[in-house]
């Protein structure tokens, strides 16, 4: 299923479960096929309508240039519009700083939940993007996602074998919207989040580094509704059987 943007993009989304509506709004390099919004929208459509979607240039949706951060807040708009006008929202990594974006600019967004967030003082900084551009420009779409990947300190355990798996022609891609990933962060000062009033709360995980620990709760202190909480799981991740549950319970 498809439903259009306000610039004509057509954003890809599935729709599983029964109840308050909630939309799940996916990291970098993430769309429906890969990543782990399915496990999250099974684990929670017992109590809810869950709606994922393909971000712009991944997956089943078109893209349209130039990017701005504006048309991925339309873009979850049009998702919320469908879904009834109003929603719950969750965001994993770049996915909640376009969440915050997208409450900042008044979306109807009931609650927020969101993980790991990298969102910081230190985040307008960040080289990457440039970096990304000019691997973009030489054409090296593959070398520009393992790029990405290593800069941001995934473990090479994860990222071993990414050329050989049968999701690799879709990275190389959605390799593009990597730097649409870096726009988002990198476009939200953390002083403007104390006009968001939404209720948000911000996880972490257990078994995360430093720097995440410290974006998790640095987001959540400068939220005038902003609750922190750290969960059981493993690098940048929780699992769905431990999340679902505290998303439920903070949207109930």
């Amino acid at each position: 299923m498809k439903v259009m943007s306000r610039d004509g993009t057509a954003i890809a989304y599935s729709q599983v479960g029964s109840g308050p509506a909630v939309v799940l709004v996916d990291a970098a390099s993430c769309y429906r096929g890969f990543g782990p919004m399915g496990e999250l929208a099974d684990a929670l459509e017992e109590r809810f309508t869950v709606y994922t979607y393909d971000r712009r240039g991944r997956g089943e949706s078109t893209d349209t240039p130039p990017y701005a951060v504006e048309r991925e807040v339309e873009d979850l708009a049009a998702v919320i519009d469908l879904a009834g006008g109003e929603a719950f929202v969750h965001g994993f990594s770049s996915g909640a700083v376009l969440a915050l974006h997208a409450a900042a600019h008044g979306l109807p967004i009931r609650a927020l939940t969101l993980l790991e967030p990298p969102l910081g003082e230190d985040s307008a900084e960040d080289p990457l993007r440039g970096e990304l551009e000019a691997l973009l420009a030489d054409g090296r779409r593959g070398d520009a996602y393992l790029h990405f990947q290593h800069s941001i300190g995934v473990p090479d355990e994860y990222v071993t074998g990414r050329r050989e798996s049968p999701q690799w022609p879709a990275f190389e891609a959605l390799a593009h919207t990597l730097v649409y990933d870096t726009v988002i962060a990198s476009t939200l000062p953390l002083g403007r989040l104390a006009e968001i009033a939404t209720p948000t709360l911000v996880v972490d995980s257990e078994a995360s580094d430093a720097r995440l620990h410290a974006w998790a709760k640095g987001v959540a202190a400068a939220l005038p509704r902003g609750t922190h909480r750290t969960l059981p799981g493993e690098w940048h991740g929780v699992a769905a059987t431990e999340l679902a549950p505290v998303m439920a319970e903070f949207f109930s």
